[in-house]
């Protein structure tokens, strides 16, 4: 009677499961398919979920149309900029918080996690203020600068990681005549590769996809990245929805392949820094 109800119970989280799977990979079934679609065929009623026929007319047009491999080599510069930055500062600013001993640490480390309060939107114009009074309008820096400060998650997440890697290690390189800096370079970041590499997958998806940043601070065609060049399809009047999606289709393939090459290290991370479900 138990095996029976356990079965039932089984089945039903699979069906769930797969119901939320499908739920969750429809858009990007459907950002495929218009991909191989004229703008009629996607508008059409009823609606038609298999193009045609295959071709990639779209991607040619959608590339030659606009200078999109500035905009990926833009876009690219400031995630490797964004992702260097973020791992060096925030395993920097952890080991600190997490195996030095200093005056008011939890106070600052709690102070630190309160900036995960403030809205963006209210850093939002004082930020800009500031950058365009330093010249920073205009240009990469206001999107790179502030990587290398570290941020309130990437600091807690490491710091997480670090808390579990037992301080004997330490202690033994004290003994051993070694001091802070190399028990940090050479001890606990080979250790923390899951944590660093889960830091660097979220700061490629958040950097990769970030419109907000660059819309405030880039006005140059030059200097634009291919989450603002996705507006060029899109009119008041009309939009070119099949380009839209070619382009959108493109600007996946990098997210997909960053996580499945970094999905050992990235679900190690979230495990072991207590971030999971």
């Amino acid at each position: 009677m138990k095996s029976k109800k356990q079965k039932r119970v089984k089945i039903t989280c699979y069906i769930l499961l797969i119901v939320i799977s499908i739920t969750m990979l429809f858009p990007f079934f459907w950002m495929v398919r218009s991909a191989f679609m004229t703008n009629r065929e996607i508008t059409t009623v009823p609606i038609k979920w298999i193009p045609s026929r295959f071709s990639f007319d779209n991607f040619k047009e959608a590339f030659t149309k606009d200078s999109f491999g500035r905009y990926f080599l833009n876009s690219a510069v400031i995630v490797v900029v964004n992702m260097v930055g973020y791992i060096l500062s925030s395993s920097f600013i952890a080991f600190g918080f997490s195996r030095l001993k200093f005056k008011g640490r939890n106070i600052w480390f709690a102070l630190l996690l309160s900036t995960m309060m403030i809205p963006y939107t209210v850093l939002m114009i004082p930020q800009f203020l500031i950058w365009q009074s330093v010249g920073g309008y205009n240009t990469f820096l206001p999107l790179t600068v502030p990587c290398f400060f570290g941020t309130a998650f990437n600091v807690f997440l490491v710091k997480q990681f670090y808390s579990g890697i037992p301080k004997e290690y330490d202690e033994a390189a004290l003994v051993d005549g070694a001091n802070y800096f190399t028990i940090y370079a050479k001890i606990i970041m080979p250790m923390a590769k899951p944590a660093l590499c889960t830091v660097g997958v979220f700061t490629f998806m958040n950097t990769w996809n970030d419109f907000m940043g660059p819309l405030l601070y880039l006005d140059d065609q030059k200097l634009k990245t291919v989450s603002l060049a996705l507006q060029n399809f899109m009119g008041q009047h009309n939009s070119q929805w099949n380009l839209l999606m070619a382009v959108a289709t493109v600007i996946t393939i990098p997210m997909i392949a960053v996580y499945f090459a970094a999905q050992k290290y990235f679900i190690e991370g979230i495990t072991f820094s207590g971030l999971k479900g």
